[in-house]
């Protein structure tokens, strides 16, 4: 059990794709979920991806269960999700303020698909096959971009959208997703 430093923008790291997985059985996938799940559950965040703690392989974590920081939000499940896949299920785009744990105290203002299929394996190499809308949708959006090396602020369409959290939201507790 480990809490791992998240690396911040700016860290070539984090622009590079991810690789597949391809050993689902070995030591290091098992050991790097915990610590994935440790770091993200410390941080208060809403997922986390595994480039995000220099580990460049396709894997990613995201849980909303009753987060202070998301009162408003659905339930989204404890999901392990390695080598996704995305397929939007239509054309409808929603826009939504997202904070990412590697942009600490900002906000932007993100448009993302409203509904998605996301397919890949859990940590078991058992597959993953859901349909899912609203901030589930836009959880997974969010935290699969980290494996194509692509962050938040690179998809907000008017950077009037884009900015610190104690300017744009005063006086509410946001951190950082």
């Amino acid at each position: 059990m480990a809490i791992r430093d998240v690396l911040k923008m700016g860290d070539p790291r984090l622009l590079e794709p991810a690789r597949p997985v391809e050993d689902f059985a070995s030591i290091e996938l098992a050991q790097l979920i915990v610590d994935m799940h440790d770091t993200m559950r410390a941080l208060n965040g809403a997922g986390l991806a595994a480039p995000q703690i220099g580990v460049g392989l396709q894997v990613a974590i995201f849980e909303v269960e009753a987060n202070p920081r998301y009162p408003d939000a659905e339930s989204v499940p404890f999901t392990v999700l390695i080598n996704p896949v995305l397929a939007p299920l239509s054309d409808a785009m929603e826009e939504g303020w997202e904070g990412c744990l590697s942009v600490p105290g900002m906000r932007g203002l993100v448009p993302r698909h409203a509904d998605l299929r996301y397919q890949g394996f859990d940590a078991a190499a058992q597959p993953i096959d859901r349909s899912v809308s609203g901030f589930h949708a836009r959880v997974v959006q969010h935290e699969v971009d980290h494996l194509h090396g692509v962050l938040y602020p690179m998809r907000i369409r008017d950077l009037r959208d884009f900015g610190f959290t104690e300017t744009l939201f005063p006086g509410q507790n946001l951190q950082d997703d």
